[in-house]
């Protein structure tokens, strides 16, 4: 009997030490964001370093983001496609794509990807830097390396994931069309007309560029955070890259549940 309370007490000790360190992980990347963002240099004085950034986490993620929405669109397109005929209802595809992808796969397929090439590629690079003390070098001249490494980073991603799921969700309705119109044979009329008379932009557009902006500032935060609070040793970089996919996977998919009930669910 007296084990078996010892034993019970163990696991309540483990399970808070749990809880406070994650409470107090959380503290520290809140601290973290904050010191990073309050009180930066204007955006004039380092656009250069702002721009750089935009290209490497935004436009070298181009590619996998436009192949991965051509690809998703036909699926979409022919999946719909297959349902809606057993209903008669195959002119209703352009409707089912569209709002599939501006709802929900379009910021989230694109959060996924942006966490898994542009958020590993940040925390790999800040944790690079710090390993060979470039971090502390800029501290030795009087740099602060929140605001002139962290800084342009967090902007960057926020700036450039909205934008690339606007750019997937436009592909994947191109390439539903070139299934459903050209392949399939659905009038291009209804497949156009019943996606327009569908799509509401101030409930179906501007709730999918929330979603898309709540995961750019997730996936990025994490990132960036990985990196710079990782052991500065190869071992230590790569379990912070692995980190960051799996942490900004899984926050982005809880976000979506979250927001999806808020914003469809009629909660």
């Amino acid at each position: 009997m007296e084990s078996t309370s010892k034993g019970l007490l163990g696991r309540i000790q483990l399970l808070g030490r749990s809880a406070i360190d994650i409470i107090a992980s959380l503290g520290n990347a809140a601290i973290f964001l904050a010191m990073s963002l309050i009180g930066r240099p204007g955006p004039g004085k380092h656009f250069q370093l702002l721009v750089k950034q935009i290209y490497f986490v935004g436009v070298l993620s181009l590619p996998i983001i436009v192949v991965s929405g051509l690809f998703i669109g036909m699926i979409m397109a022919l999946q719909g496609y297959n349902i809606l005929i057993s209903y008669a209802s195959a002119e209703a595809v352009g409707q089912v794509v569209a709002l599939s992808l501006l709802r929900e796969l379009g910021p989230v397929v694109t959060g996924l990807l942006f966490a898994g090439r542009a958020g590993s590629a940040l925390t790999a690079e800040i944790g690079n830097m710090k390993a060979s003390e470039q971090l502390s070098g800029l501290e030795t001249f009087g740099v602060d390396p929140l605001k002139y490494v962290i800084a342009p980073r967090l902007i960057a991603g926020f700036i450039s994931m909205p934008l690339l799921a606007t750019i997937f969700v436009v592909v994947g309705i191109w390439g539903g069309a070139m299934v459903a119109v050209d392949w399939l044979g659905v009038f291009d009329g209804s497949y156009w007309g019943n996606m327009q008379s569908s799509v509401r932009f101030g409930y179906d557009v501007c709730n999918g560029l929330i979603k898309g902006v709540v995961f750019a500032f997730v996936a990025t935060w994490i990132a960036v955070y990985q990196g710079y609070s990782c052991e500065a040793t190869s071992v230590g970089i790569s379990r912070a890259t692995t980190k960051t996919v799996v942490y900004s996977s899984l926050a982005i998919l809880g976000l979506d549940f979250i927001l999806t009930a808020l914003m469809f669910g009629e909660i």
